[in-house]
């Protein structure tokens, strides 16, 4: 119970990036908002040519940042964190519009940052064998599973769901990325990013359902590309020097 009154007096925002999701999107602001009506939603349009903003407009439960043109996920989602960064925002929680993402799960995200246990925390498909829920396709495990042994080399902790957009932030994680974040495909770089940067990263094991409606933007024959281009992003942002000891260097 004191959990509980503690996330009720926490000042969180949602941020949830769509693009074509105007089939996903009511369902998933209803969601989070049935979830806690304490939430701010922000809702990321990355330059959808559906009726995404407007529909999630008529909800009138989310705010709608309309970007221009179609960014990508990176700079979908930078767009939250700067948001969230000068809103003064305690927590942000990275939250797909596909509707993958189960509402219900986000306290179990935000307790390891409520304990001051954790900067950012990673709901994962993969952190347990017997877990619940969807788990993603064949050629798409196969990936995380890669990158999970690329991490655990890296940074020297395993993160079972590399790929995983389903995230929470503190504050001082919130200033970093409001200006750094990834472009791209950017959550297997981004864990890289905090780990050299010493940020605690922690893993949570959460359920996620299939998408509904639409597909993936990765598919099949796009996966092996994807590996490859993560891989090579995730070495770089390895061989970087960290923001710390750039800033200390001048």
């Amino acid at each position: 119970m004191q959990c509980a009154i503690e996330f009720e007096n926490l000042n969180v925002c949602v941020i949830v990036p769509a693009y074509n999701e105007e089939e996903n999107i009511v369902s998933v602001l209803q969601d989070i908002h049935n979830a806690n009506e304490n939430y701010t939603i922000v809702v990321i349009d990355d330059g959808s040519v559906d009726s995404t903003a407007k529909i999630a407009a008529k909800e009138k439960i989310a705010k709608i940042i309309s970007l221009p043109c179609n960014l990508g996920i990176g700079g979908a989602v930078e767009t939250g964190f700067k948001y969230a960064y000068e809103n003064n925002f305690d927590i942000a929680i990275q939250f797909d519009g596909d509707g993958q993402h189960i509402a219900a799960e986000i306290e179990k995200l935000l307790e390891p940052i409520v304990k001051n246990e954790a900067d950012a925390v990673i709901g994962s498909r993969f952190l347990h064998k017997n877990q619940q829920g969807f788990r993603s396709t064949f050629m798409r495990r196969i990936g995380i599973k890669i990158f999970e042994i690329i991490c655990r080399i890296f940074i020297g902790q395993r993160i079972s769901d590399c790929t995983s957009g389903f995230r929470a932030y503190n504050k001082k994680a919130i200033e970093m990325l409001a200006n750094n974040y990834p472009t791209d495909f950017p959550e297997p770089e981004t864990v890289i990013l905090l780990k050299k940067n010493y940020f605690r990263i922690m893993e949570i094991a959460v359920e996620m359902r299939e998408r509904i409606y639409g597909s993936s933007s990765i598919g099949n024959l796009k996966s092996i590309y994807y590996m490859v281009k993560v891989i090579l992003s995730m070495s770089m942002a390895k061989s970087r020097l960290s923001l710390k000891t750039r800033r200390e260097n001048g």
